[in-house]
């Protein structure tokens, strides 16, 4: 799901850097971004919600492939937000076969 988000942070020479860019996906855990900034693995940085303007502090947990001049950048939220997106998250335990899921007609 693509959502506009603002991403800001430092990068490992300490400087300032702000970015607008969208998700690749979402989970009630964070995100997978595409950024041009230079992150690093462990670095803290603000994820902002452009439609609902929340924040929440992320930590980068994964770097991906490059894609152009962006490369892909998995965030963890530091501490839970389960409405951040404002989306519904199946539970963890959900499977087709679980009884809410809806049969195919």
């Amino acid at each position: 799901m693509q959502v506009g988000v603002e991403i800001r942070g430092q990068d490992p020479l300490k400087r300032k850097f702000e970015e607008s860019t969208e998700t690749v996906a979402i989970n009630a855990h964070g995100a997978l971004v595409l950024l041009a900034a230079n992150v690093a693995t462990g670095d803290k940085v603000i994820l902002k919600h452009v439609k609902t303007q929340d924040e929440q502090e992320c930590v980068v947990v994964f770097l991906g492939p490059v894609r152009g001049p962006k490369t892909e950048v998995g965030l963890d939220f530091c501490a839970p937000k389960p409405t951040f997106w404002r989306v519904a998250f199946p539970p963890e335990d959900w499977s087709p076969k679980h009884p809410d899921a809806r049969g195919r007609a």
